[in-house]
C-alpha cells in the first residue's frame, strides 16, 4: 500500500517527490530524548565536577585539594539519585530552561542538605570545610544553568520538527491544519477501524509506530472504534470530538489556535522509564540464557534433523506490540505438511501430528526456548501476554470475536511466559470461557506491571515448566 506523507510545518506542507513506501513513518523520537536525558546527565556531572575544582582553587590555590574532592564525591551520588527521582531529566526539563534549571538546583540544595545531616549524626562536621562547600554549591549552580542553555540552544538548533512524533488521521472529520504533525487521510490510503482484521491492524500499528501522540479526526459514529484501537496500539491517542467532557476520557486537551477540541483516550501502559528497565531486563537475561542454553538447542536441533529432517525451526506469524505482527521462532514440533500455519487448529492431547521428539519437546516447554531470538530482537518479552496465532479459535469463534477487550492485551510486547500460563490456563481453547480466563489474567498484569512481578513470574514458570496442559 502506498501512503504519501505529508508534514505540516509552520502552516506550510512538504510533500516528497515519490510516493512514501517505508514504514513506521518516522524515526522515534523516543530514542533522541533517551540520548539528551544522558547528555544531560554526563554534563550535570561535568558541571559539579568543574564547579568543585573551582571552588577548591578559589579557597586554597589548589586546583584538585582532597577536601574538597571528598565533599564531591559525597554530594555527586546523592545529588543523581534525587535528580531521577525530581524529573530533572524529563521532557519538561528539556523544553522549559526555567524548570530544568530550578529542579536540578533543588536537587543539588537537597543533596547537600542531606550530606550536612548525616555528616551531624556522624559527628563528621568538622571534617568538612564550609567554604569549599558553599563555594562548591555556588559554582555548581552557575555551571548547571551554563549546561542547561547550552543543550537548550543545540535543540532549538537542531530539533526544529521539535522532540514528539504528532500523527493526526482524518477519517472523514474536521480537518486538523496542526503545525509539525503528519497527516494521513483514511480515504485516500484505504485505512479503517477494523479490529476484524489483523492485516489492518498490522498496518495501523506500524503506522503509529514511534509516534508520542495519535489524533484521530473522524464523525461521532466511528469515535469509539478508533479509541479502541488506540488503546490497542498502546499509543499516546486522542480523538477529536465536540462533547469531550461528556465522554469520561482521561483527559480533555483544547487547541486553541484551530477552536477544537480532543479526548485523551488512551495512553501506554508503561512509561519511558518502566519500558527501558523491562528492555533492559529481557535483553541481559535472555542474551545470558541464549549463551548458557545454545549447547542444548544445537542438540535439540540435531535430534528434530535426525527424526524427520528439516526444517528444524516453525515459524509462524503472530500479532505483537501495537498490533504489529511479527515472526515466532519455535522448535519444530509437528511434521512439516501437517503443521498449520494459521492456527486455526490447535494441538490436543495425542494429537497425531505431533513427532515423538516435539511430544517431549512440548510436555517440557523446550520448544520455546528459540524464542529468546524474538526477545534479543525486541519482538517479545521475557514475561506478557502469550501472542496468539491469527487463526486461533475458542469454541468455533477467533479469539477477538469472543471479548472486546481481546485486543487491549497487544498494548505490551508479548511475553515467553505470563500471569495465565503461572495459573495453569494454557493448552487448547475448546470453550470460550478458556480465552476469557487468559484475557482477564493479561489485562491483570497489565494494569499492575512491576520489575520485581516479572522477576516473581519466571520464578513461579518454573514450576509449570511440565504441566499436564502442555501437549
Amino acid at each position: 500500500m502506498n501512503l504519501r506523507l505529508v508534514r505540516q510545518v509552520d502552516d506550510a506542507q512538504i510533500t516528497p517527490g515519490a510516493p512514501f513506501l517505508r514504514l513506521p513513518l518516522a524515526p522515534s523520537q523516543e530514542r533522541r530524548r533517551l540520548r539528551l536525558y544522558l547528555a544531560m546527565l554526563v554534563s550535570d556531572i561535568i558541571a559539579l565536577l568543574a564547579g568543585f575544582l573551582l571552588a577548591g582553587y578559589a579557597y586554597t590555590g589548589l586546583l584538585a585539594e582532597r577536601m574538597t574532592m571528598l565533599e564531591l564525591q559525597l554530594v555527586l551520588p546523592l545529588f543523581l539519585t534525587i535528580a531521577l527521582y525530581n524529573g530533572s531529566y524529563s521532557f519538561a526539563s528539556l523544553t522549559d530552561i526555567r524548570t530544568a534549571w530550578l529542579k536540578a538546583v533543588i536537587a543539588l540544595l537537597l543533596a547537600a542538605a542531606l550530606l550536612n545531616f548525616v555528616a551531624f549524626y556522624l559527628k563528621a562536621n568538622a571534617h568538612f570545610s564550609r567554604a569549599t562547600l558553599s563555594l562548591g554549591l555556588a559554582f555548581g549552580c552557575a555551571l548547571l544553568l551554563v549546561v542547561r542553555l547550552a543543550i537548550k540552544a543545540w535543540i532549538v538548533a537542531c530539533c526544529r520538527g521539535g522532540l514528539h512524533n504528532i500523527l493526526v488521521i482524518e477519517d472523514g472529520g474536521v480537518p486538523l491544519a496542526l503545525p509539525g504533525a503528519f497527516r494521513v487521510e483514511t480515504a485516500t490510503h484505504g485505512l479503517s477501524a477494523d479490529a476484524d482484521d489483523p492485516a489492518m491492524l498490522d498496518l495501523l500499528g506500524r503506522i503509529t509506530a514511534n509516534m508520542d501522540r495519535v489524533i484521530v479526526s473522524c464523525p461521532p459514529g466511528r469515535r469509539g472504534r478508533w479509541a479502541y484501537i488506540l488503546k490497542a496500539c498502546g499509543v499516546d491517542g486522542e480523538v477529536i470530538s465536540d462533547t469531550a467532557r461528556q465522554m469520561g476520557a482521561i483527559s480533555v486537551r483544547h487547541y486553541t489556535n484551530v477552536g477544537l477540541s480532543t479526548l485523551h483516550v488512551s495512553t501506554g501502559p508503561l512509561g519511558l522509564r518502566a519500558r527501558a528497565l523491562k528492555r533492559a531486563f529481557d535483553f541481559t537475561l535472555a542474551f545470558v540464557a541464549l549463551v548458557l542454553l545454545t549447547p542444548l538447542m544445537v542438540l535439540i536441533a540435531m535430534a528434530i534433523r535426525w527424526e524427520d529432517g528439516a526444517p528444524v525451526l516453525f515459524r509462524q506469524r503472530r500479532m505483537g506490540r501495537g498490533n504489529r505482527l511479527f515472526t515466532i521462532y519455535k522448535f519444530r514440533t509437528m511434521r512439516p505438511a501437517e503443521a498449520a500455519c494459521d492456527g486455526a487448529r490447535s494441538a490436543a492431547r495425542d494429537d497425531e501430528r505431533i513427532t515423538r521428539i516435539g511430544r517431549y519437546l512440548r510436555r517440557t516447554s523446550l520448544d520455546e526456548l528459540p524464542q529468546l531470538f524474538n526477545v534479543v530482537k525486541g519482538e517479545m518479552s521475557l514475561v506478557g501476554p502469550r501472542p496468539h496465532a491469527l487463526g486461533s479459535q475458542a469454541g468455533d469463534k477467533l479469539f477477538w470475536q469472543v471479548d472486546g477487550q481481546y485486543w487491549r492485551r497487544h498494548s505490551l510486547k508479548p511475553g515467553m511466559t505470563g500471569l495465565a500460563q503461572i495459573r495453569g490456563q494454557r493448552g487448547s481453547t475448546d470453550h470460550e470461557d478458556d480465552l476469557r480466563e487468559r484475557l482477564q489474567s493479561d489485562l491483570e498484569y497489565l494494569t499492575g506491571w512491576s520489575l520485581w512481578r516479572d522477576i516473581a513470574i519466571l520464578a513461579m514458570t518454573l514450576r509449570v515448566v511440565i504441566h499436564d496442559r502442555a501437549y
